[in-house]
């Protein structure tokens, strides 16, 4: 059996969606849907640049979403492949979240394009530039960064937030909060055996408390949203376990903003409920590399363009 699933921030750049928008008409009426829902022609931004203003966050989060969609109406609407025929899970990393629950018609698109673009504005101001960090621990656990995190946080400059965000697995964690904490954290990382220790260019500390001020807009943005049961289960972020009941999912997309991104947990519940090919629908191969090293031996598939979309359907 088939997950489909869906990247998050980090997978976005100059040019994605371009080849889908040229090859299928189902693609450029995704785009145009976004587009209009937005009030912006962030087709455009994604096409053709430039890259600083297609990586805010409240640009790349949608945009993102689009690409994802678009590659998913295209494998349904001109190959024929229906996802509840096809499909046994879904998930997404991070606000790949939005684009699974709008693959599996949770949300619909245009509602999931206006969350997006209030999640991303809300995350940005959440913490002042230049206040808050992300750094990528390589060769690490997830029991060990924790532990850091703590003796981080307790540091000389006092009770500064540091926080697990991602649990992306192959030995990736990432950590998250306020500079100086997450600085000290990452020293410590390197001084415990941690075989890389690589501070992050984000914008903002995302997946950590400091979020607080996002996941208040964001429970007010969902509870002016419709949100339908999926028409598969969805494996949730912060549980890493299978839901299709939508009130607890609107929770648990609250919770996100500011928790652990249980990937590697998600990836080995899914393997679990007997899921064969994982196929990543969108921009990037971000999380087919990060499949690749939490189960080796898996059947994975990035699918972004229509070569690869000709190569599935002869999969599927």
């Amino acid at each position: 059996m088939n997950a489909f699933l869906f990247p998050g921030q980090g997978s976005q750049s100059v040019g994605m969606g371009s080849e889908l928008a040229a090859a299928f008409l189902t693609a450029r009426e995704v785009f145009e849907e976004v587009d209009e829902t937005l009030h912006q022609k962030l087709s455009t931004l994604m096409f053709e640049g430039p890259a600083e203003e297609l990586t805010l966050t409240e640009n790349a989060q949608p945009a993102l979403m689009a690409v994802s969609l678009a590659v998913l109406r295209v494998l349904e609407r001109d190959a024929g492949i229906a996802l509840k025929d096809r499909v046994l899970v879904v998930a997404g990393h991070s606000l790949g979240e939005f684009s699974a629950l709008a693959a599996a018609g949770s949300l619909t698109i245009p509602a999931a394009a206006r969350l997006l673009r209030r999640r991303g504005e809300a995350m940005q101001r959440a913490v002042p530039p230049g206040e808050g960090a992300m750094a990528a621990l390589i060769g690490a656990e997830l029991e060990q960064v924790s532990a850091i995190c703590t003796e981080a946080e307790a540091g000389p400059e006092g009770q500064e937030v540091v926080a697990v965000a991602n649990d992306n697995g192959g030995g990736q964690v990432v950590i998250s909060g306020a500079r100086e904490a997450v600085a000290r954290a990452a020293a410590l990382a390197r001084e415990r055996g941690v075989r890389r220790a690589m501070m992050l260019t984000v914008s903002a500390p995302f997946h950590c408390p400091l979020m607080e001020p996002a996941a208040s807009v964001l429970a007010e943005a969902l509870s002016e949203t419709e949100l339908k049961a999926p028409i598969v289960p969805i494996v949730a972020n912060v549980t890493a376990q299978q839901t299709s009941d939508a009130e607890e999912i609107r929770a648990l997309l609250v919770q996100q903003v500011t928790g652990l991104v249980r990937w590697r947990e998600s990836v080995m519940t899914m393997l679990g409920m007997g899921v064969e090919n994982f196929v990543e629908l969108g921009a990037g191969k971000v999380l087919s590399g990060l499949v690749h090293r939490i189960v080796p031996d898996a059947a994975v598939h990035a699918v972004g363009t229509p070569a690869e979309i000709e190569a599935l359907v002869k999969i599927l």
